[in-house]
């Protein structure tokens, strides 16, 4: 791979990664209530959650699911029902108290836990590794070209998902006032919502 096909495919992925999404605001509500820790946690899961992705990608599973209807409408269905969740999730603890106070009625392993699982069922991640990256590979690539860009596009997104985290402990205190935490839920229930609607 050249170099300038390299800086074409980071561009491209820091592009995408700072696309907003469902990942951008509830890192920042998590940060931003739950502490830097949570946050960390919650980055750690949607890292090992991409990773997978891109194992699965690069062993020819995600080619199956791609060309299976009924696997990716299975993986789609999955991905648009926990989004819904998410948001359900969040419009509940818009209303609880607990959530709108230091630590935010969650811990690191809370934030890990659903950083992982929304990133194994994200189908915006899988359409990334077999649709977006594929266009940067060399012709007769091997197995570690894919790797190689890959690994880029992970390091790219944690990149961009540990400056939310430290932008959100820069405004924590704005962003911690129950007031504001209470219309930060909300708003947050309402994009998983959007998003999980146009992803369906």
């Amino acid at each position: 791979m050249t170099a300038e096909t390299l800086s074409s495919f980071l561009l491209t992925a820091l592009i995408l990664e700072l696309t907003p999404g469902p990942n951008m605001a509830w890192l920042a509500l998590l940060a931003a209530t739950a502490g830097r820790c949570a946050g960390l946690a919650a980055v750690l899961g949607i890292m090992l959650g991409l990773a997978a992705q891109a194992v699965l990608a690069a062993t020819g599973v995600a080619v199956l699911i791609d060309r299976s209807p009924v696997l990716f409408d299975v993986l789609h269905l999955a991905g648009v029902g926990y989004l819904l969740y998410l948001a359900a999730e969040s419009w509940r603890d818009a209303g609880n108290p607990a959530h709108h106070l230091s630590g935010g009625g969650e811990d690191g392993s809370t934030g890990f836990r659903r950083g992982l699982v929304g990133n194994l069922l994200n189908p915006k991640a899988a359409l990334f590794f077999l649709t977006v990256l594929p266009g940067f590979l060399p012709d007769q690539a091997d197995g570690r070209a894919v790797a190689i860009l890959s690994a880029l596009y992970i390091l790219m997104a944690t990149a961009v998902h540990l400056l939310i985290v430290a932008a959100a402990e820069i405004v924590q205190t704005r962003l911690a006032d129950p007031v504001v935490s209470v219309w930060m839920h909300r708003v947050q229930a309402l994009t998983l919502l959007a998003v999980a609607l146009w992803l369906l």
